[in-house]
């Protein structure tokens, strides 16, 4: 079976809002296990970066720039996606973020039921637990040393080992595309010290509710329901 973990970088919290998608980092599975094929993609998103985001990810518009807008990708990236299930970390955002962007050039969406949600999987096995990306890092003892930026690729690189875990665990030593270290930016992505504690939730009361929302419409039957 053919998966597709996958993360995005915004220049904020909220599509209605004008806020747009400016990197997409996607690695290919096939039986769990990484085929090799990865897409990895910069969008200029033709508006100003606020500095909370700015923060988050290190992505300038002079960076972002000096890319392709969304729309010069758009069919790439509907071609790499198709139908394959979509493992994603709060799916919720990265799913309304990226259907927003396929509806703003008349494309189709992507089904809610087409994603496998590790931030619901995480809150089922470990009730009142952290379930950020950094705190599952650690409770798997996965490398996230990197990780002093949020990246789309290097997130959905560490995603797909988290991911594994959560279904039942890596083969001893297999550790998904990270042996070379960071994915960066670029000369815009500068090296921090290593962040002492993991990430609080960057989820708002609001993303909370559309998440609650988004796993009620996904019904009974959907993918990671089974898992």
């Amino acid at each position: 079976m053919r998966e597709i973990v996958l993360d995005t970088e915004t220049t904020g919290l909220d599509p209605a809002e004008g806020h747009r998608v400016v990197e997409l980092g996607c690695v290919e599975l096939e039986h769990h296990v990484p085929t090799g094929r990865t897409l990895h993609l910069y969008f200029d998103p033709q508006r100003d970066m606020p500095e909370a985001a700015f923060a988050v990810h290190g992505l300038s518009i002079d960076f972002l720039s000096k890319h392709n807008p969304f729309e010069a990708h758009v069919d790439e990236i509907q071609e790499f996606l198709a139908d394959a299930p979509l493992v994603i970390h709060n799916a919720a955002f990265d799913m309304r973020f990226l259907n927003a962007e396929f509806r703003r050039f008349a494309r189709p969406v992507l089904p809610s039921s087409q994603a496998i949600d590790t931030l619901a999987i995480a809150r089922r096995k470990f009730p009142g637990a952290q379930v950020s990306l950094d705190a599952l890092c650690k409770r798997f003892g996965i490398d996230n040393s990197s990780r002093t930026y949020h990246g789309a690729l290097l997130d959905a690189q560490l995603l797909a080992n988290v991911y594994l875990e959560l279904i039942g665990g890596r083969e001893p030593g297999l550790m998904l595309g990270l042996e070379d270290g960071a994915v960066l930016a670029g000369k815009d992505r500068k090296r921090q010290p290593q962040r002492p504690v993991a990430l609080p939730p960057r989820l708002t009361a609001a993303e909370e509710e559309a998440h609650r929302a988004f796993i009620a419409e996904m019904g009974e039957k959907a993918l990671w329901r089974g898992l």
